[in-house]
């Protein structure tokens, strides 16, 4: 529901703050004064397309904004959710504006949004009627849902759908393995060949970086034997310059020490642990000295074994990990070829079982779509003609979708294409909605299938603007009845030149013209009591300050305080 609107530099509006309530609202107001400006300035807020006409003269940008409860829609809730934007308690505020330059920009809970996602997330509040945009009536693609919600619908559709999900499912799948059976001669030869060149390289995973290291030893065998066997000959001689004879010299020195002074104990202990551990080191490099043999056709093997991998590396993955893994994938989808035939037949089997199921749940919706909707059709031209339109057919196609080969296409909601159609005045031929000349005609038509469909109908603001064109007397009293009957459900705002329509509000507006320093403004501004009786009385017959139509007035408002009596 919308709860409150800021209009600044908006056409001939240069500020306005509007309070709304629940249930039925209504501006009013001479002609030409600009009544229809607000319901222009909610369009905009709302997403619709707007030029650098719609600033008023002198500014350099205009700028709406909407305070707009959804406690009670969950849809709107989703799409917030969705975004990772959520409603504070219950609230969301929309800003919408427009530069002279050109630049527009929009804002929900203070996150920039596209114009396409600002439609599409009003277009779950409210609904326009009277103006070509902004319509979810005017939009045939909505009407399939309109009359699901009007069939009650929904358990059927989900029952359908887990139908429809596994059928599409089989049925994807049956055409990527046949798109792969296709391939599988080539595929095949291609498998075979990889599968045996990576066997027969008898790979074992990290074995490159064994063979590099014991490349690097041979390719620099001398240089290395040279240098392990002057550290063992300096660290094992019995030469007098010898480290190991020095160290052990030197251990006797020190115990002889230590036996004078005994805190010397400490050098002597901390020489010999080190001397044990050089000979220890002197050891083993005379042993690894034995070990090590340069066999330059062990080198030649190593390097070809290299070569050998870096082929396969550079073909099949940048590490032996992944050749291995390569190995691994192609026997699996060579194995997948090899079981085709027999998971073709079982899927084959699958799809044929399942799709007559599909078809007739598809086949009931389109039943109950065609006998729901002759109802619907029943019950909104009962209410046109007492609207003004008692020549009006509506009717509702519901039309299977076919392909070229003539077979149904099926979707997530069945294979029905649904139009609402409508003939307007005796003679003429159907059309659809969208077609339809007269706002007038259009937003009567929105307000009979709104009361009809107002209980399976989750938007909680309804906008009807030139909705009284045309019509008089009896007519209109009878589409003020209809629209307070659906301000008892939902947020109804209306402009209306009408006495009978406007008494009925249970919020009335006047919007009026004034010429400031010079310029022409619009102001609107909330009527109560005696303001609110004048005002009545202007729209019965033009005098506002006349006796008697002041009385009438009065005697109006009085009887709307009653039931809505039909």
């Amino acid at each position: 529901m919308l709860e409150h609107l800021s209009v600044r530099d908006f056409a001939l509006i240069d500020i306005a703050e509007v309070d709304f309530t629940p249930g039925f609202v209504v501006f009013s107001g001479e002609t030409g004064a600009g009544k229809s400006l607000m319901v222009g300035a909610i369009g905009f807020l709302f997403g619709s397309r707007a030029d650098t006409q719609v600033i008023r003269e002198g500014a350099n940008e205009c700028a709406v904004s909407g305070v707009i409860s959804i406690s009670n829609n969950e849809a709107a809730k989703s799409w917030l959710k969705a975004r990772d934007m959520e409603a504070e308690e219950g609230i969301v505020v929309i800003r919408r504006g427009l530069k002279a330059s050109g630049r527009s920009y929009a804002y929900i809970q203070n996150q920039a949004v596209t114009r396409t996602d600002l439609s599409e997330f009003t277009a779950l509040l409210a609904d326009m009627h009277g103006q070509h945009e902004h319509q979810s009536l005017l939009e045939s693609e909505n009407h399939r849902s309109i009359l699901d919600n009007f069939a009650l619908m929904r358990g059927d559709l989900t029952e359908y759908r887990a139908l429809y999900d596994s059928y599409v499912s089989l049925v994807k799948t049956y055409r990527q393995r046949l798109a792969d059976a296709e391939k599988q001669a080539r595929d095949t030869e291609m498998l075979n060949f990889e599968i045996q060149e990576i066997r027969q390289a008898r790979i074992k995973e990290h074995e490159d970086e064994d063979l590099v290291a014991e490349e690097k030893i041979l390719s620099q065998f001398e240089k290395l034997y040279a240098a392990i066997k002057g550290a063992a000959e300096l660290l094992a001689t019995s030469d007098s310059s010898a480290l190991l004879p020095s160290i052990r010299k030197a251990l006797g020195e020190l115990l002889g020490a230590a036996q004078i002074d005994p805190r010397l104990k400490e050098y002597h202990d901390r020489l010999e642990n080190a001397y044990y551990e050089m000979e220890d080191i002197s050891q083993g490099l005379s042993a690894y000295i034995e070990t090590i043999r340069f066999d330059p056709r062990r080198l030649e093997e190593v390097e070809n074994r290299l070569s050998e991998l870096k082929k396969l590396k550079k073909k099949y993955g940048p590490t032996l990990k992944e050749v291995l893994l390569r190995l691994e994938n192609d026997c699996q989808r060579l194995e997948g070829f090899e079981n085709w035939e027999q998971d073709k037949t079982k899927l084959e089997k699958a799809i044929s079982e399942l799709k007559p199921r599909v078809l007739a749940a598809a086949e009931t919706l389109s039943e109950k779509r065609k006998k729901q909707g002759a109802l619907l059709s029943r019950k909104v031209e009962k209410i046109l003609a007492e609207l003004g339109m008692p020549q009006a057919r509506l009717s509702i196609a519901v039309e299977k979708m076919l392909s070229e080969q003539g077979k149904p296409i099926l979707t997530p909601t069945g294979f029905d294409a649904v139009e609402f159609m409508i003939a307007p005045n005796q003679g003429e031929s159907e059309k659809p909605l969208a077609k339809i000349a007269s706002g007038g005609e259009l937003s009567r038509i929105a307000l009979a299938l709104k009361s009809v469909l107002t209980a399976g109908d989750a938007i909680e603001t309804l906008i009807f603007d030139e909705i009284d064109t045309g019509i008089g007397g009896e007519v209109a009293v009878a589409v003020s009845k209809y629209l307070k009957a659906l301000a008892a459900q939902r947020q109804v705002l209306c402009v209306t030149h009408l006495a009978s329509i406007a008494a009925k509000a249970d919020t009335h507006f006047k919007v009026e013209k004034d010429v400031v320093d010079g310029r022409t403004l619009t102001r609107i501004n909330l009527l109560k009591g005696q303001e609110r009786e004048e005002e009545i009385a202007r729209m019965l017959s033009g005098d506002s300050a006349g006796d008697y139509s002041r009385a009438h007035a009065a005697a109006l408002l009085r009887n709307e305080q009653n039931s809505l009596g039909f």
